[in-house]
């Protein structure tokens, strides 16, 4: 075990060359200032995933990946990534990750031939339990949506697992958050109308999960961003027939009170995890796959998938800003008269800086809610 940086934060390990610690194998992901390699311990023969982080991508940045290690340190759930070292060696911090070799969720959904609500409420309540320990700890993660959640092995009754910490946000004893942060279709209203928000935005993102996981769409989609904002702010969403047709009215249930416009009545982690769909037999056992793979396959092909675009950059493009306040849907606690834009997000900004799309809207993502996908 290599000794603890004396000259920095207690959670930082040095390294001369982490290779001689680890036996880098192959890429597994890169993104916008990391790549995640798999490799294996030497002493343990115990794989991992191994998070590679350019300190030159660092600069103005530390607050944020800071934020990320801080959360993560905190963490140990059977249904959360673990973060189990830190090491800083040459230009790199190389953060050492536990191994989830499972899949995306909805890769594993497609190659199932068989699937149903009961398995989509099963998926719901390991989300729920994650979620409620997060937020037990005065943790919310702020970016819960499909592509954060992994399988944990190949097994067929593998456990789903949370990952990507990167715009967790740990409250303080009576702070309030108010930042633009999340991805656009998964994101609660009180965030786009700039209202301070806390928990429940997470409890909103696993409805509008939940949502997609009975019929392969999302429940807010427009190709205008102003539009597509409006729906969210007003919590316009519908179950379009004929695809919630088959789907029980306890799960419509489920997500109403999970998907609630106001946050105070919306249902916390613990009354969602006590809601019969969940906890009792209300859950149908009808073989839904047909319908929601193709609807998956449509609305979030791989090849369509492009780099996260994520809400703050929509901001960032005034003529949404100004529609939104034209309105009268975003109106923040600033008064009447104001147009201050929202608080940058550190990742955020420099997502932008590197030239993301600035509309803020991932184009493959399916219908709107008032116009279910064609078959």
């Amino acid at each position: 075990m290599m000794p603890l940086d004396e000259d920095g934060p207690s959670w930082k390990k040095r390294a001369q060359d982490i290779r001689e610690i680890y036996e880098f194998r192959e890429t597994l992901g890169t993104g916008a200032f990391s790549e995640v390699v798999l490799a294996e311990e030497k002493t343990s023969r115990k794989l991992v995933a191994i998070k590679c982080i350019a300190k030159k991508a660092l600069e103005g940045k530390e607050t944020s990946l800071e934020n990320e290690i801080a959360v993560l340190h905190k963490i140990k759930h059977p249904n959360i990534v673990a973060l189990d070292d830190i090491y800083e060696s040459g230009g790199h911090l190389y953060l050492i990750m536990q191994l989830v070799s499972g899949g995306e969720l909805f890769d594993r959904i497609v190659e199932k031939g068989f699937y149903t609500e009961r398995d989509a409420s099963q998926l719901i309540r390991q989300i729920l339990d994650a979620v409620r320990y997060l937020h037990d700890m005065g943790i919310v993660h702020r970016d819960l949506k499909p592509e954060n959640l992994l399988y944990y092995s190949p097994d067929p009754d593998s456990k789903i697992m949370i990952s990507d910490f990167g715009l967790s946000k740990i409250e303080g004893s009576g702070s309030v958050m108010s930042t633009a942060c999340g991805t656009p279709g998964y994101v609660a209203p009180e965030v786009l109308a700039q209202k301070p928000y806390s928990k429940a935005v997470d409890c909103w993102s696993i409805g509008v999960i939940a949502y997609i996981l009975l019929c392969g769409y999302p429940p807010f989609y427009d190709e205008n961003d102003a539009k597509l904002f409006e729906q969210i702010l007003r919590a316009e969403y519908e179950f379009d027939s004929p695809y919630w047709d088959d789907i029980s009215e306890s799960a419509k249930d489920f997500i109403q009170h999970l998907m609630e416009k106001d946050p105070s009545k919306r249902f916390t982690c613990e009354q969602a995890l006590q809601h019969p769909w969940i906890a009792g037999d209300t859950a149908l056992d009808k073989n839904i796959h047909q319908s929601v793979s193709e609807q998956i396959k449509k609305n979030f092909a791989k090849s369509k998938w492009k780099p996260p675009v994520l809400v703050q950059q929509a901001f960032n493009a005034t003529a949404v800003v100004r529609h939104m306040r034209k309105l009268q849907l975003g109106t923040s606690q600033e008064g009447p008269g104001q147009t201050t834009p929202p608080s940058p997000c550190d990742l955020l900004e420099a997502a932008a800086s590197n030239g993301s799309d600035s509309r803020g809207c991932d184009r493959s993502l399916g219908p709107s809610s008032h116009c279910p996908p064609q078959d």
